[in-house]
Order: structure tokens, then sequence, then C-alpha cells
């Protein structure tokens, strides 16, 4: 479990709003004259997290709805972007790709623009400061109509090379199929914009067909549910769709009933590029190492096996193919001088 912790990672599917730290919620709340149903942050963790009872992924929703009116500020977004990168240090992850969902954050001073602004800035001192590459994934959500959503993705399209390097669909996957979105993302691959669409978790494998062939999707966030429809696996292993699994969320959310039905090891005993990620550390009181750690424990995970799910994330990340490879390089010569076979 020691040489877990030490292990290079990368975090791929972070959601920004997830990564709220209780006592950073506490002094947003001092500074902006909030009155919160708790004064100590281990009190407010009632409000933040999920847990395994949660019935639905609708219900672990609603947790965001506890900090988004105070991440309406650019000093806000910038300080849990910053943060954000702070705790990814500590997990030791080399890169992570952060996605938010900048219209959600245009309630007061800022536009779709300032939003991302702000949360670039704070993505890139954390980089200084800690030396963990931080990139930006603008989500659009699944309950805005097309006209804010295009608005995300032009927003996008302008800082596009200077941090932001994909866009995501996310939100009530069950109330609103990917379908009705493909005008936007046609507009996001016209601009230049890869996606990465959430699908298969509380939507079934049709789901995940339709944001790979409609929307056009690289990667699919969580996936749990493709292997309901053999057809829609061999879709996903022949275009080599990365699936970002978020274990911890997936369990508390029901993409799958119990730990002892999640799909991991087959989907990559079947040949699946499977890829393991946090999703909201805040919200599902996880960290990468646990996620890794619930692998070993459960699963049987070794450590070169948990080497290749970490590599697989690095070989997936939206970067440059020149910064693709010497992520790659940095992650085999960290994990080799554990003494680990990748």
């Amino acid at each position: 479990m020691d040489m877990i912790a030490e292990m290079p990672k990368v975090d791929l599917h972070l959601h920004l709003d997830g990564c709220v730290r209780p006592s950073t919620l506490l002094d947003f709340a001092r500074i902006q004259g909030v009155q919160l149903p708790a004064d100590d942050p281990r009190e407010l963790l009632p409000y933040m997290q999920a847990s395994e009872a949660t019935a639905s992924l609708t219900e672990y929703l609603q947790k965001f709805g506890f900090v988004l009116p105070m991440l309406q500020t650019g000093e806000a977004l910038e300080r849990v972007a910053y943060e954000t990168v702070e705790s990814a240090a500590a997990d030791n992850c080399l890169y992570i790709e952060v996605r938010w969902a900048p219209m959600l954050h245009t309630n007061g001073e800022l536009d779709a623009d300032g939003a991302i602004r702000h949360v670039l800035d704070g993505l890139r001192r954390g980089e200084a400061r800690f030396g963990v590459k931080a990139r930006a994934i603008v989500i659009c959500m699944r309950h805005h109509d097309e006209a804010t959503n295009l608005r995300a993705v032009e927003a996008a399209a302008r800082f596009a090379g200077q941090g932001v390097v994909a866009v995501d669909l996310a939100g009530d996957e069950a109330g609103f199929p990917p379908g009705l979105f493909r005008g936007v993302f046609a507009m996001a691959a016209k601009l230049g914009l890869p996606a990465t669409i959430h699908a298969g978790e509380a939507g079934g494998p049709g789901n995940v067909r339709e944001a790979i062939e409609g929307l056009g999707a690289v990667r699919i966030g969580h996936g749990v549910r493709i292997r309901e429809d053999a057809a829609v696996m061999q879709l996903v292993k022949e275009r080599r769709i990365p699936l970002e699994m978020c274990p911890v969320s997936n369990i508390q959310t029901k993409a799958v009933s119990g730990w002892d039905d999640y799909p991991i090891r087959d989907y990559i005993e079947q040949g699946v590029t499977v890829t393991v990620h946090t999703d909201n550390p805040t919200v599902s009181a996880t960290t990468i190492t646990r996620e890794f750690r619930e692998l070993a424990a459960r699963f049987g995970f070794t450590p070169s096996e948990l080497a290749a799910l970490a590599l697989n994330g690095a070989q997936a990340a939206f970067l440059p193919q020149e910064e693709k490879a010497e992520l790659v390089r940095e992650m085999k010569r960290r994990i080799e001088a554990l003494g680990i076979s990748c």
C-alpha cells in the first residue's frame, strides 16, 4: 500500500466543484457573508459528501448545489483550482485534467471567459508551485439549452492552447441523453476541440454509442454499463476509446450495485482500455491513491497492473504528442525506480 502511494499517477476525470475543501468553503462563506449550517469543517462534510447509501446519480449531484453559490467569483475559482493541484501533488500525480462548467459560475461578476481565465490562472499557479502539469476541460451541462452550451464551447475554443484541452458533457444522463447535443459537439469539432462525454453511468450502453458516433467522443467518462451490449463493447475496443472509470463514485451513484459487481477487471481482460480517476475527491471522500488501493484490496490488482492503469491514463491525456511522450517516459522512469515492472 505504501508503494501505491509513491507510484506516479494521473487524474483525467476530476471535477473542480467536487474538489472544494470544507475549510476553504468556510473561508468563502466568511468573505461572502454567507451563513452555512456549520462552522466546523468536519460538521460540513455531511452537506458536501456522498456515501454508499446515496440512491442515484441525481442524488449524488445534489451535493454540488451546496458549494456552487460560493463559486461565483474569480478569486474563489482560482483558489479551488490551485488547491486541486496541491492535492494532486500530495498523491504523486504528475498530470491532471480539471473539468468544470464555466456557465455555472456566471451568476455574479463573471462571464464564461472570466470563469475560464481564473481557473486557468489557479492551475498555472499550482503547476508552478507543485510541479504537477495541469490542464482544463470545459463542460457543457445537460440541463442547459443549446445556446448556453454553444457559448461554453466558443469560450473554450478561445482558450485552446492556453490550458483548455477538451470539452465534455455532464449532468443528469438519464434525463438528457447525448443525442440532444449533436449540434453543440459538432461545433466543438469544427473548432478543433476533442470531446470526452459522460455516458454509460446513469444511462445504458446506447448512450455510449451515441457519444462516440453522434458526438465524436474520443474518451468516455465512466462507461460502466458498456457490458450490457456486446456491440457497444466491441465498438469501444475497435475505436480504442479509453474509459475514464471512477470506482468509488461509480459505487456511490449506483452505476453498479456494489463492489462485487464492478466490471473493471472483466473490461481489462476483454481488451478495453481502462483508466482510473477520482471524479470528485471531496464529494466521494476519495483520492487517486485510495482508488488504486481499493482495486488492490478488492480485486487483487498487483503493482504492475496498477502501473499499467496509470500509464493508460498518461497515454489517454489530451496533450500534444511530444508532451504526452515525455509524460509517459517520466511515469515509466518513476515506476521502474520503485522496482515495478511496466
